[in-house]
């Protein structure tokens, strides 16, 4: 079973990560990526990128990284590992657009190996809409669908079972958008090996940037109005809620010393939190609301 070398695997999500830029900025038609070199005191790495007051997007982060040094042991113990040097590279991204009608995306690939041999691929893309179109939601899941079945039949509804429950938000009762596909820990196997599931993790980070392309293409030019940015920062503060108090990806940038401005790009430019706002019976708000639930089934019930 051919394992392929982290430098390797480094410079792949480095390649993800200029191919998403030059996407992301095509598509917008204005904006820039500003690139933000860093390096990390223990080790390692990386660049982020940043676009902020294009024609679509609001503020968007493209970050890659690839960091090593002692694995601190507070992630030992919580991942429940024994004692040892670690590497992790990856590509993390979030895209808040100006318009309440193009939806907030999320998209992480990742890879962590440590120096007794343990590794794994992490990942997953994710989709927040601040109101949610059915048949948006349908072409997302049918694209993620896709991607998944054409490397194991089990991917996409385990994928989208783990994304449903990780995308949650329990003190609020729901979840932070349409979901997605989220994965952790894999490993390569009999039918699954390295380069196969190093395949797989790569297409993810392709796949992202003809999404959302796609969406900002189909969005970006209706006309709203200020309720709807309203909304839209509401919502925001959802997003906010979550990466800050649940986000596992957030906790272990903060717990390995990784550099804050880049771990924290997730966050929107505006936010609002109002107390206890309920929407209108029956408006697209409300609607939206009694959506954001676990277990739906996008594909079929979309329309």
């Amino acid at each position: 079973m051919e394992k392929i070398s982290k430098e390797a695997i480094s410079e792949k999500f480095k390649n993800i990560q200029n191919h998403i830029c030059h996407e992301l900025e095509m598509e917008d038609g204005q904006g820039e990526f500003i690139a933000d070199k860093w390096q990390r005191s223990q080790g390692g790495g990386g660049t982020t990128r940043v676009m902020k007051n294009g024609k679509i997007i609001a503020k968007g982060g493209v970050a890659f990284s690839a960091v090593h040094g002692p694995t601190p042991d507070k992630i030992l113990k919580k991942l429940k590992l024994d004692k040892s040097d670690f590497f992790a590279t990856g590509v993390s991204i979030v895209i808040h657009p100006i318009s309440p009608l193009v939806p907030i995306i999320h998209m992480n690939i990742r890879y962590f190996e440590m120096s007794n041999g343990t590794y794994w691929f992490g990942g997953g893309i994710d989709l927040s809409p601040h109101y949610i179109n059915r048949a948006d939601a349908q072409y997302f899941h049918r694209q993620l669908k896709t991607l998944c079945d054409g490397y194991h039949p089990d991917f996409y509804p385990k994928f989208k079972k783990w994304a449903d429950d990780y995308f949650y938000l329990p003190h609020r009762e729901e979840t932070r958008g349409i979901g997605g596909i989220f994965f952790d820990r894999l490993t390569a196997g009999a039918d699954m090996p390295f380069p196969k599931l190093l395949s797989f993790v790569e297409e993810v980070g392709y796949l992202f940037p003809k999404i959302y392309r796609y969406l900002m293409n189909q969005h970006s030019g209706k006309p709203y109005g200020e309720k709807e940015l309203q909304w839209q920062a509401l919502r925001r503060g959802r997003y906010v809620e979550f990466n800050l108090v649940w986000d596992a990806g957030t906790k272990f940038g903060l717990d390995t010393n990784g550099r804050t401005e880049s771990i924290l790009m997730s966050m929107p430019p505006l936010a609002r939190w109002e107390y206890n706002q309920i929407p209108e019976p029956g408006s697209a708000e409300a609607i939206t609301l009694n959506l954001l639930k676990k277990d739906m089934d996008w594909i079929n019930a979309a329309g």
